[in-house]
């Protein structure tokens, strides 16, 4: 693991009810211009997805620059404990990158090897059957991980928890190139820990207040969600009949508005991905919004928009309709804190927006058009239930600014 990977986190679980069992994340941090880089990761991750078929030998891979949020998880026996990226857009469990893999009594090679690939990172190794310890209370007596033996862009963290659907370990793996692999949650439920195959992710925003809360950075809940960390109802979204999106936790937009600019005019796909940084929009949807903010340009040191502080006053919300409800973004939440500006390799007074283009790429009819990345979904709580084939949105219960000047 690299020195400057700093977690506080412990391994603490607590039921939210008497089927579900929440795990605190933590946010990496770094010094310097850590983030750096993050913006062009996240496009050519949504260039990959983009371009994904049925019969692809390759899946997304969590890559340099991006990755914020990992969970501890046990290993082997007795453990040895990793931090893994959470990922809803990749389904391979892997660990290696940082910390090696240590091989204990249940560890069992399966005589395949996995190679996962994509332009922004891949991995190379074999795939073993282990013991894995999610929680003192979940863990999973032979599940499938991979062991990298070599990696590239994939050096901040230990590997990656594979939450995305099961179908995209499809060509993973060799000689059995034509056989997914069970997942965590497949497995969770196959062995009776969860009743349902239900995720809930919690970001805790940049501007979080709840100091004396364990899940701090944010939390992990398997087998449901945890109501304690959003407000009201979850709003269920169908998962996209669109392709490639569907293949993901895709979902339909059927309106997006800046102020009185309509952005996206009509219904079309897009996926949820807890490691893609931004919101990412089609060039054609975010040439709308950029221009509607005065001022506004793309700053090619940073990859991120730049907005002059002297149009700030002027923004609006950024609503997104899913479901016939709307889930607005307002002006904080565009807006990255200013605080953070080197981390992003940025100019400490300027101002920089958590909204960016695709590049290169207009919306078209059957298309992956959006991604609602950790920008969206630290205001927003989110599930991710296999079992009904939707994602439920609701907002956290943090109490956020309307304007950051």
């Amino acid at each position: 693991m690299k020195s400057f990977v700093a977690l506080s986190v412990i391994l603490l679980a607590t039921s939210a009810s008497s089927s579900t069992t929440s795990i605190p994340l933590a946010k990496l941090q770094g010094t310097g211009a850590y983030l750096k880089g993050s913006p062009d990761a996240g496009r050519a991750r949504a260039a990959f997805l983009r371009r994904r078929t049925d019969n692809a030998n390759t899946v997304p891979a969590t890559y340099k620059g991006y990755p914020s949020y990992v969970t501890k998880v046990g290993i082997g026996n007795p453990p040895t404990y990793y931090n893994l990226i959470v990922d809803t857009a990749s389904a391979n469990t892997f660990c290696g990158t940082g910390t090696p893999y240590v091989r204990t009594s249940t560890s069992a090679p399966t005589n395949e090897n996995v190679h996962v690939n994509h332009e922004g990172g891949s991995f190379t190794g074999q795939e073993y059957t282990d013991q894995v310890t999610l929680a003192p209370n979940l863990v999973i007596a032979k599940q499938s991980i991979g062991d990298v033996n070599s990696s590239a862009g994939l050096d901040l963290t230990d590997g990656t928890l594979g939450l995305g659907p099961r179908d995209l370990t499809l060509g993973t793996l060799s000689p059995d190139s034509y056989v997914t692999i069970p997942t965590v949650m497949n497995n969770l439920v196959l062995h009776g820990h969860i009743q349902n195959e239900i995720f809930g992710i919690y970001f805790a925003p940049p501007s979080s207040n709840d100091d004396t809360s364990e899940y701090l950075d944010g939390a992990l809940t398997y087998g449901g969600t945890n109501s304690s960390l959003y407000k009201g109802n979850l709003t269920w979204v169908p998962v996209t009949k669109t392709l490639p999106t569907s293949r993901y936790w895709g979902v339909d937009v059927t309106l997006c508005t800046y102020g009185n600019h309509t952005v996206i005019p009509t219904k079309t796909a897009g996926i949820v991905d807890t490691s893609t940084t931004l919101v990412l929009l089609a060039d054609n949807f975010f040439s709308i919004y950029k221009n509607a903010i005065q001022g506004a340009s793309m700053d090619p040191n940073t990859g991120l928009l730049e907005i002059p502080r002297s149009s700030i006053k002027h923004m609006r919300p950024l609503n997104f309709t899913l479901a016939d409800r709307v889930f607005s973004l307002d002006v904080a939440a565009q807006l990255f804190p200013a605080d953070q500006n080197t981390a992003w390799g940025g100019v400490p007074e300027k101002r920089y927006g958590t909204v960016g283009p695709f590049f290169g790429k207009n919306s078209v009819v059957e298309d992956l058009d959006f991604v609602l990345g950790m920008k969206f979904l630290e205001r927003y709580y989110s599930a991710f239930d296999a079992d009904g084939n939707r994602v439920g949105f609701a907002q956290t219960n943090h109490t956020f600014s309307t304007y950051e000047g």
